[in-house]
C-alpha cells in the first residue's frame, strides 16, 4: 500500500508590537488554500509545500492535502483565525486516517491571542489526533523562535539555510527525505534544541556575505558528519515577538541515544553567543542613503543599474505597517528623477485614484496612518498613471511561481517619483513588484523597496549600490531597546548587560 502523507501549512511571523490583528481576512489576502486547491497551486513552486509535493511524486506517496495558510507578518493571530484553520486541519486529518506520516509547514514565530506558543499548541493537537506512532516532520523559517515544547512534539524539524529564503523548496525536500528514512525503518530520530540569553544573533541570519550565520551553519554541518547527526538547523530568531523563548536557537536531529548531541548543541550555542554583536550590514538614515545614490550617479557608476534603498524599519515582511513615509518624503524632497517606490500601503488613496481615473491629477495625503512617528501623511499633487488588480506572479529566486496579491493598486507620479500604492501589505522581494505595474526597474536611477534583506536575492544582481535605512523608529527597527518587552526571559541581550 502507498504511504499516505498528510500535508498542511500554517504560517505566521508575528510582530507582537503591531496593532494590526492577523485575522482570517489577513490570511485570505495572502494565502489560504484548502484541500483540492493545494496541489495545483503549489506544484512546481519554490516553496516548502512544493518540496513536499515533489517528494510525494518521487517516492510514490499519496499526498493528503488539508490547508495552507500564510498571512503577511503583523500582530497576533486572532483566536477565531487560529481556531478556523486548526479546525479544518484536524478535521481533515481525522477524516483521512490512516495516515502514515505528516509533513507540516510552519514558520516558528507565530503568536496567537491567548497562546504565546501557538505552534506548540497546534502540534500538540496534531500529535493527539495522529497518534504517538505517526512521524511528524516540520519545516521552519530560520527566524523561528523554537521552544523546548515545540521541538519535543515532532520527530523531524528543519529550518531554511538561506536569508533571503531562496531554499524554501529545498527545505521541504530535505524535511521529506528524513521522513522517507523514518518510514523505511532506517532511522528513529528526535529533535533537540539549545539557546542562550539573547534576542538576536548570527547576523540576524544573513547569508549573502561571510559572517556568523554561515560560520554556524558550517560548524553544524561538520558536527553532523563527525557524530552521525541527521541534520542541524541554525535559527536566528525573531526578536519582535515578545515571547519567552524569543531569539536564536540550534536544532539537531539525531537518534535519541546519540551521546554527542548535548555537547554539539552547547558548542554551537556558545559560538552564537560569542558572535552576538557581529553584523554585516550597516544601517543609515534616509539622507545618507540618498547621498550615496547621488555620489554613484555623479561618478558615472550607476549607468543602467539602479541604486536600491531598503526601508528596513517599516518592512511588512517583519510586521511593519508598510505605510511609513519618512524615506518617501526624503526622496520627494530631494527632487530626484527616475525614482520608483514599491509599495506604500494606502487603500484609501487607492480608492480615490480609482474614482478619479487614469490620467487624473488630484491631491492626496499618502501613507502615515498607522505609525505617524515614522512620518505623517504626505500631502502631494499626484498624477494617476495606471490602475491594477495587484496580481504579482513571482519570478525571482524566492517563492518562485507563487502569486502575491497587492489588492487594488494605483501607480501615481509625484515629481520624478513613481509610487505604487497598494491595498494589501506585502514585502517587496521581487522585481515583479515594479514590472507587474508597468515600471521597468532596470530603467530607473533609484529604487526604494519596503524590505529588510529578501530584496537582495532579485535586486542585488541589478543594483549599482544598496543602502538599508533604519532611522531608529518603527516596530521592525533593530534598536530593540526602544521596544517594551514583557514576556521574554530576563536577563537577555541586548536589553540587559552581561
Amino acid at each position: 500500500m502507498k504511504s499516505r502523507i498528510f500535508i498542511a501549512g500554517f504560517k505566521h511571523e508575528t510582530n507582537t508590537f503591531s496593532i494590526l490583528p492577523t485575522d482570517i481576512a489577513a490570511y485570505r489576502a495572502r494565502a489560504l488554500h484548502f484541500d483540492d486547491e493545494i496541489v495545483p497551486t503549489y506544484t512546481g513552486t519554490n516553496t516548502e509545500i512544493g518540496g513536499f509535493l515533489s517528494a510525494c511524486d518521487r517516492n510514490g506517496w499519496t499526498p493528503v492535502p488539508s490547508v495552507v495558510a500564510d498571512a503577511t507578518p503583523s500582530g497576533k493571530v486572532t483566536g477565531d483565525a487560529y481556531d478556523t484553520i486548526t479546525r479544518h486541519l484536524l478535521t481533515t486529518l481525522e477524516k483521512n486516517k490512516p495516515i502514515h506520516g505528516v509533513l507540516l509547514q510552519l514558520h516558528g514565530a507565530m503568536v496567537v491571542e491567548g497562546r504565546l506558543d501557538g505552534q506548540a499548541d497546534l502540534l500538540e493537537q496534531i500529535r493527539a489526533c495522529a497518534g504517538p506512532d505517526v512521524p511528524i516532520a516540520v519545516t521552519l523559517d530560520l527566524h523561528a523562535n523554537v521552544s523546548d515544547k515545540l521541538a519535543s512534539l515532532c520527530d523531524i524539524m528543519v529550518s531554511y539555510r538561506s536569508y533571503p529564503h531562496t531554499d524554501q523548496g529545498e527545505t521541504g525536500e530535505r524535511c521529506a527525505a528524513l521522513l522517507e528514512r523514518v518510514l523505511a525503518g532506517e532511522i528513529k530520530p528526535v529533535t533537540s534544541v539549545a539557546r542562550r540569553p539573547q534576542l538576536d544573533g548570527v547576523d540576524h541570519g544573513r547569508t549573502t556575505s561571510p559572517g556568523a550565520m554561515l560560520e554556524a551553519i558550517a560548524m553544524g554541518d561538520a558536527l553532523c558528519r563527525q557524530h552521525g547527526f541527521y541534520d542541524c538547523s541554525i535559527n536566528a530568531g525573531f526578536p519582535w515577538a515578545d515571547v519567552y523563548e524569543s531569539g536564536p536557537s540550534v536544532l539537531i536531529i539525531a537518534e535519541q541515544d546519540n551521546p554527542h548531541v548535548v555537547g554539539a548543541l552547547e558548542e554551537i550555542a556558545d559560538f552564537i553567543w560569542s558572535t552576538r554583536g557581529q553584523i554585516s550590514v550597516q544601517h543609515v538614515d534616509a539622507a545618507e542613503a540618498i547621498a550615496q545614490a547621488r555620489k554613484l550617479a555623479s561618478a558615472g557608476k550607476a549607468a543602467g543599474k539602479p541604486f536600491v534603498i531598503a526601508d528596513f524599519a517599516d518592512n511588512p515582511g517583519g510586521g511593519g505597517y508598510g505605510d511609513s513615509t519618512g524615506v518617501l518624503r526624503a526622496l520627494i524632497d530631494a527632487d530626484l528623477q527616475h525614482v520608483a517606490y514599491s509599495s506604500l500601503y494606502d487603500p484609501i488613496s487607492v480608492a480615490m485614484c480609482k474614482q478619479a481615473g487614469v490620467g487624473a491629477s488630484l491631491q492626496l495625503a499618502i501613507g502615515g496612518r498607522f505609525a505617524p512617528a515614522l512620518g505623517e501623511p504626505i500631502a502631494v499633487q499626484a498624477v494617476v498613471e495606471s490602475l491594477h488588480v495587484g496580481r504579482v506572479v513571482l519570478q525571482g529566486p524566492m517563492s518562485t511561481g507563487l502569486t502575491v496579491s497587492l489588492g487594488d493598486t494605483a501607480v501615481i507620479k509625484v515629481g520624478g517619483v513613481q509610487i505604487v500604492l497598494a491595498s494589501n501589505r506585502a514585502q517587496n522581494y521581487d522585481r515583479q513588484f515594479f514590472s507587474a505595474f508597468g515600471i521597468d526597474p532596470e530603467a530607473q536611477q533609484l529604487l526604494c523597496v519596503k524590505s529588510a534583506q529578501h530584496f537582495r536575492a532579485d535586486y542585488g544582481p541589478i543594483a549599482s549600490g544598496i543602502a538599508v535605512v533604519d532611522e531608529g523608529g518603527g516596530i521592525c527597527s533593530h534598536r530593540l531597546d526602544k521596544l517594551v518587552y514583557e514576556n521574554v526571559r530576563r536577563p537577555v541581550w541586548p536589553l540587559d548587560s552581561f
